[in-house]
């Protein structure tokens, strides 16, 4: 089930390279570090599929896979209990 982030999610670079998350509804906020910055690229580039996007970032990163889809999962549970990600049916 793809991941895409909830209506009203801003998205900006800060001035250090961070990606930052901003809800309109909730006035939530999200800095990313470089991972989740990678984890949120990756994502877009693959419709949001977190085992493509796992499998992309375990090749560059030379990491397992599933230890990679792991991280991504997790970090997608910590911005979708923040208010920011959703996955779609």
């Amino acid at each position: 089930m793809p991941v895409r982030p909830v209506p009203g999610v801003k998205v900006t670079v800060s001035q250090n390279g961070r990606l930052q998350l901003f809800s309109t509804l909730t006035e939530k906020r999200f800095e990313c570090n470089g991972v989740g910055t990678a984890i949120w690229i990756a994502l877009r580039q693959h419709d949001g599929k977190t085992g493509a996007a796992a499998t992309m970032l375990a090749d560059l990163w030379r990491t397992d896979p599933d230890n990679t889809l792991a991280d991504i999962e997790m970090w997608v549970d910590e911005l979708t209990d923040a208010g920011l990600l959703h996955t779609e049916s």
